[in-house]
């Protein structure tokens, strides 16, 4: 039994905060508040900061103590090579995924993509080492650089932009993860409908994700309560297992941003070669 628990119950519901944000973030835009603009900037630094300060030093600990409550229950040796199995399926379809998103992009751009994923190693290498966006972000802007086929204005402004919001190998785990969760604490898997909405609103989730380790899965938990109805359990194992693979997901969103930029040089290039008009 637990010896203390302390249950903080939400301010608001979860689709409440996701419609009040989208909703706070569009008309900021559209009025052009710079008043509101410098308040989101300030609350968006505040956030990471506790979050780096406050949320990543704890994090390993508690995935430490979901393994370790695993391991007494009996459970780790039952999860645990499913989840390893699991693993492996999901790295083959970020590869899988990773092809897609070049061959798109060599199709669109007219350009070879191998041209641009050939510099990418460091890149992905160093996502492994590090499971954060934001570390990895120097490395990919030099591999990015060393590409022929890339513009470097396009890289300066595309990299950093697809690095916080381009996390489709985390999105990928994670829906591969939940269904998996599902299965085995609750017996079934999540409907159809269920988990079109789950995926739809996972996606809004990340782009405003925290670059840092295990930032989707943390931003999504929302949604995983109130979706896919996961309790304590639930979610802990999911950041637990999560935490396993965070550096390979980290790295296929690193890598794909590299087919995204190709794109936007090539949507980069239409722009520039349009005439402009001359007022007589």
């Amino acid at each position: 039994e637990l010896i203390f628990r302390l249950d903080i119950p939400p301010v608001v519901s979860v689709m409440t905060a996701l419609v009040l944000a989208i909703m706070i973030g569009l008309a900021t835009v559209w009025t052009k508040s710079e008043v509101f603009e410098n308040l989101l900037d300030n609350f968006q630094k505040m956030v990471l900061l506790l979050i780096n300060r406050i949320l990543i030093p704890i994090l390993p600990f508690f995935i430490a103590a979901n393994f370790c409550a695993l391991s007494y229950e009996g459970a780790i040796t039952k999860q645990l090579p499913v989840f390893l199995g699991v693993m492996v399926i999901v790295i083959i379809s970020q590869f899988v995924w990773l092809s897609f998103l070049y061959a798109l992009a060599g199709a669109v751009s007219k350009k070879n993509p191998w041209q641009v994923l050939k510099y990418y190693g460091p890149a992905y290498l160093t996502a492994v080492g590090t499971m954060s966006s934001a570390a990895t972000l120097a490395v990919a802007l030099k591999c990015a650089k060393k590409s022929p086929v890339l513009k470097d204005d396009v890289i300066d402004f595309a990299v950093p932009l697809f690095s916080n919001i381009h996390l489709c190998g985390s999105i990928l785990t994670e829906v591969f993860f939940v269904m998996t969760v599902s299965l085995m604490l609750y017996g079934s898997l999540p409907s159809l409908t269920v988990m079109i909405l789950f995926i739809i609103l996972l996606g809004i989730f990340a782009i405003g994700a925290p670059g840092v380790p295990g930032g989707t899965v943390i931003a999504s938990l929302g949604i995983v309560i109130s979706i896919l109805g996961f309790d304590e359990a639930g979610t802990a194992l999911l950041l637990t297992i999560f935490a396993l693979q965070d550096s390979f997901g980290t790295a296929c969103n690193i890598t794909g941003d590299g087919a995204l930029t190709l794109i936007m040089t090539k949507a980069s290039c239409r722009r520039s070669a349009k005439p402009k008009k001359i007022n007589s």
